[in-house]
């Protein structure tokens, strides 16, 4: 059973962050932006504030509350979480003469979020798309995995053991990310650290999918060679449980 906060928390620093991958790596989405300069404030009530930068055909989510073109407020976590389902609005605070990016390039890029992470039919066969899918589906897990750690009750138990540093996790000759522990709060960040404390090495994209999905086990990855640890072990032991917290958030 999910929380409705830590849902939202989800939705909006990992499900919403995919916006920066499909700027850089969908030519679509990237002309749906060009020429665009702006950002978009979130406030949810008693819930978490984030903000979302488009420029120069990228874009960058952060925390908290920054200089914005259109603030969009939502009455509660519940509220947000309904609109990245597609069954509520948000309420514009600021930004009026710029609604019409929410109603056009905006809502294309949230179907194209929809699109790359709940894939249909046999659209995963396509190589390009599996990638594509696949990636997305390990930065959104992997951001969502430090807000559960460090909201869900759950989720902060087993941070709670975490020692400090860094895990390093990636696929071999591919994407990387790595997670910061800090007295029990963790900080999701992409690209591969200089001197992780431990690494979680998936052998290749499909190793990555089946975990990520649920078709594979961590223990069957480990003991067939479709995953690698090293480093100080614990460190790894404690996130699994954080990991199988995520579907019930991303769902």
């Amino acid at each position: 059973m999910s929380d409705s906060l830590v849902k939202a928390r989800c939705n909006l620093f990992a499900v919403l962050r995919g916006i920066e991958y499909l700027l850089e790596h969908d030519k679509e989405c990237a002309e749906l932006v060009k020429g665009t300069n702006l950002s978009i404030q979130f406030i949810v009530k008693n819930g978490p504030s984030g903000n979302l930068s488009i420029k120069d055909g990228k874009a960058v989510m952060k925390k908290g509350k920054h200089k914005s073109s259109i603030t969009l407020y939502f009455t509660s976590p519940d509220h947000f979480n309904k609109m990245i389902d597609g069954k509520g609005n948000p309420i514009p605070l600021k930004g009026f003469t710029r609604l019409g990016f929410l109603t056009g390039p905006f809502m294309k890029l949230a179907d194209k979020l929809n699109y790359y992470l709940r894939p249909e039919g046999d659209l995963l066969k396509d190589p390009a798309y599996f990638k594509a899918n696949t990636e997305m589906t390990a930065y959104t897990a992997f951001f969502a995995l430090s807000e559960i750690a460090n909201h869900d009750r759950m989720g902060r138990l087993s941070g709670s053991h975490m020692p400090d540093g860094v895990m390093q996790i990636m696929v071999e000759d591919g994407i990387g990310m790595h997670i910061k522990v800090d007295k029990g709060r963790l900080t999701t960040v992409k690209g591969f650290h200089k001197e992780p404390r431990c690494i979680l090495s998936f052998k290749d994209l499909t190793a990555a999918h089946r975990v990520l999905n649920g078709t594979m086990d961590t223990f069957t990855g480990l003991g067939d060679g479709q995953m690698s640890m090293r480093g100080f072990i614990p460190m790894l032991d404690n996130m699994n449980p954080i990991l199988d917290l995520v579907p019930a958030y991303l769902s």
